[in-house]
């Protein structure tokens, strides 16, 4: 099983060796700053004490507060929180917005707690870590199995520890608490923009472009939805249990509507819930397909929107796609990345690619300390804004060194960061 951390500095090193970074600086940054492990004693509905490990990892504030999710997860390893604050602090660099990176986690099955349960661990995460943490020093955010009402419980347990209010301690906030307009649909969003620069870049015209997305939640359905409103022409879709193409072109609405009924995304075919297996054929013009046969389709971009590690050593060799727009984090393995780089396949990587949400949290951020809070059309304004100028500065690094996008991101990440260093040092 792949190591994340041993990947991130992997990924590390290959960039400082293609722009020659200071041994100094590419020391300080093989480990997070500070690393905190708490135990968290939290009393359960039966009146027994069960503990729980959390952790949060303080990768680098070079470029300001350190920014990222918390996990709830049974998965939650030292390993997995250091390489996310690694890859949040490039992802925060790579759009320049003045945030560094962090990440954390407890290991836990949210699932298994009633509501009380998972209040009273929340509010304990920020107990045993709440000096380390605020609006200047540490701001989190969701990540997996953790919502805006835990953002809150966190919120107010801080406000109460602190003993005044400090609204920009936490992003990813209800709006009536703080929470920016257009954060619901702002890493979609983000993907919309990269996929129009790439379309540009490529010389395409938008009407003859062909979009296959796998993940229909909530950043792969709203990228659907705008991106048919703008004309691209989608014609796959998939979530979970299988996916349908259409080489007429699928409205994400109808699809939706479908899926939210209870049916299978194949029945689109038929135009409403259906008995699939009966009604649906495996081949023709409109078929169901599954999510393996979704990424091996020959179109212009695919855009894995789910899980991580989907394209693989294993499957890379016949992915047909001309380009990939990874709207999900982690969705391509190195190996996988090597094969696609032989092949010729332009991947805009996630650190760009899903970086409109941790864009519009750092917006929220901004609005909190400012004491404003802007209007949907001004939030969508400045993201176009950070994302397009991203693109073309990771596209002008990937010509100036010939390499691909992914390496291109971080070696002008590290870049920004490396400079800020050496400022301070």
């Amino acid at each position: 099983m792949n190591n994340p951390f041993q990947n991130a500095m992997t990924q590390l090193n290959n960039a400082a060796a293609i722009m020659h970074l200071d041994t100094n600086i590419h020391e300080i940054l093989k480990q997070p700053e500070r690393l905190i492990t708490l135990a968290i004693p939290v009393t359960m509905d039966d009146g027994r004490i069960k503990v729980f490990t959390g952790y949060r990892s303080q990768f680098n504030n070079a470029l300001g507060p350190y920014k990222g999710g918390i996990r709830y997860h049974w998965d939650v390893s030292v390993d997995e929180v250091k390489a996310l604050s690694f890859w949040m602090m490039v992802k925060c660099a790579t759009v320049n917005i003045p945030m560094g990176g962090g990440k954390g986690g407890v290991i836990v099955n949210p699932k298994e707690l009633s509501e009380g349960e998972l209040e009273r661990l929340s509010r304990g995460y920020v107990r045993g870590l709440w000096r380390n943490i605020g609006s200047d020093k540490d701001v989190p955010a969701p990540d997996v199995y953790t919502t805006p009402q835990i953002m809150g419980w966190m919120r107010n347990e801080y406000e109460k520890l602190v003993g005044h209010a400090d609204p920009g301690v936490i992003t990813g906030k209800n709006i009536e608490d703080g929470g920016s307009e257009a954060r619901g649909y702002s890493t979609a969003q983000g993907g919309v923009y990269m996929v129009r620069e790439l379309t540009r870049k490529m010389g395409w015209n938008v009407a003859g472009t062909t979009v296959a997305i796998q993940g229909f939640g909530n950043a792969g359905s709203f990228m659907a939805k705008i991106l048919h409103a703008e004309g691209y022409k989608i014609v796959a879709v998939s979530d979970s249990k299988g996916g349908v193409y259409s080489e007429d072109g699928i409205d994400p609405d109808k699809a939706e509507k479908i899926k939210n009924d209870g049916g299978m995304l194949g029945c689109y075919c038929v135009g409403t819930v259906c008995n699939i297996d009966e009604q649906v054929s495996d081949d023709g013009p409109c078929r169901k397909i599954t999510n393996e046969q979704l990424l091996e389709l020959p179109v212009d971009i695919l855009v894995p929107a789910a899980l991580e590690n989907v394209i693989t050593q294993d499957n890379a060799s016949r992915i047909q796609a001309k380009s990939i727009v990874e709207l999900a984090n982690g969705p391509t393995t190195p190996e996988a990345d090597e094969v696609l780089k032989e092949k010729g396949v332009t991947v805009v990587p996630d650190v760009l690619a899903n970086a409109g949400g941790v864009t519009v949290s750092y917006f929220e951020w901004d609005q909190n300390v400012k004491g404003e809070h802007w209007t949907e059309q001004d939030v969508l304004t400045k993201l176009e804004k950070i994302m397009v100028d991203a693109f073309n500065e990771v596209w002008e690094t990937k010509e100036k060194y010939a390499i691909d996008m992914r390496t291109a991101a971080f070696v002008k990440a590290i870049e920004r960061v490396a400079d800020n260093m050496k400022e301070q040092m």
